[in-house]
């Protein structure tokens, strides 16, 4: 039987998986959202979520694609590993996921051609039947430089009111260093925002969420706020890590027998062999047995 059930949960509470339904809306991510969707609504042209590592911006992103596919107005796709050999790579690769009819030999099509194919799309579903169209480029940090200029020309497509395409970029920190130095891309972002780790009261409010959401339904809580502070301290506030600890502090209680919650001994031990086996992971040669 899966530990959870046994703690009377109905799924995985602290799954790495970036489930939506899981996502905690701390003030800073309903900001983030809330705000994308109006500019996508308004369509303002390009958008960019920063954040570190395990901040949660591939979460945020399913959570926003979980909103636009119960909009019928909208027509997207998400890139989830946005490396290309070329432009006319990167175009065909939109040509193909937004299911564009293109009745010439990739290789033999030009990238003013593709590009044109992909306009003459846009303007259809746009001006024609009312639709907005959204690219969502998930760990943009890894964008060419080529790319990105590929992308700022496909923001040149306007009408006097809105773009043609709606742009959300969610990359790592490192990302605002390379688009603040494209002076002709960087004042096309209409909105920015950067992610910050959970504050203690947030990483609270978020292990209670997602037990709660995973179905426990009793009137104490699995982990006590000893435990959690020593869970906040250690993870610094990311939720990935905040996720993984948790998952292993609920694991470790149902080995125990002997507990009911998670209190600050049981999460010193597992934070203890975690950072352990963390060191070992960094220290360790790759060739090492």
């Amino acid at each position: 039987m899966s530990y959870y059930k046994i703690l009377g949960l109905n799924s995985e509470p602290f799954s790495t998986s970036p489930d939506p339904e899981f996502l905690y809306l701390s003030r800073e991510y309903d900001l983030a959202l809330t705000n994308i969707l109006i500019e996508l609504r308004l369509k303002r042209g390009l958008n960019v979520i920063l954040g570190d590592v395990g901040v949660g911006k591939t979460t945020l992103s399913r959570k926003l694609v979980k909103e636009l596919n119960n909009r019928e107005d909208f027509i997207f796709h998400v890139t989830l590993n946005p490396v290309f050999e070329s432009e006319k790579e990167f175009l065909f690769t939109l040509i193909r996921n937004f299911d564009i009819p293109f009745d010439r030999d990739f290789r033999e099509a030009t990238v003013s051609e593709v590009r044109d194919v992909f306009e003459g799309f846009l303007l259809n579903q746009t001006l024609k039947q009312n639709k907005t169209v959204v690219l969502i480029i998930d760990e943009a940090q890894k964008l060419s430089q080529e790319t990105l200029e590929s992308l700022r020309i496909l923001l040149n497509y306007e009408t006097n009111d809105f773009k043609l395409v709606q742009i959300v970029l969610l990359g790592q920190l490192e990302l605002y260093s390379r688009i603040i130095e494209i002076a002709n891309f960087y004042d096309r972002i209409d909105f920015k925002f950067t992610l910050n780790p959970l504050g203690f009261e947030e990483t609270k409010d978020m292990i209670d969420f997602r037990i709660r959401q995973a179905g426990f339904n009793g009137s104490m809580y699995l982990f006590l706020e000893e435990a959690i502070k020593d869970i906040y301290y250690y993870t610094k506030g990311y939720p990935r890590g905040i996720i993984r600890i948790c998952h292993r502090c609920l694991r470790a209680l149902v080995m125990s027998k002997s507990k009911m919650v998670v209190d600050r001994q049981l999460a010193t031990e597992v934070i203890e062999k975690d950072s352990i086996s963390r060191w070992r992971h960094v220290t360790m040669p790759q060739n090492s047995i």
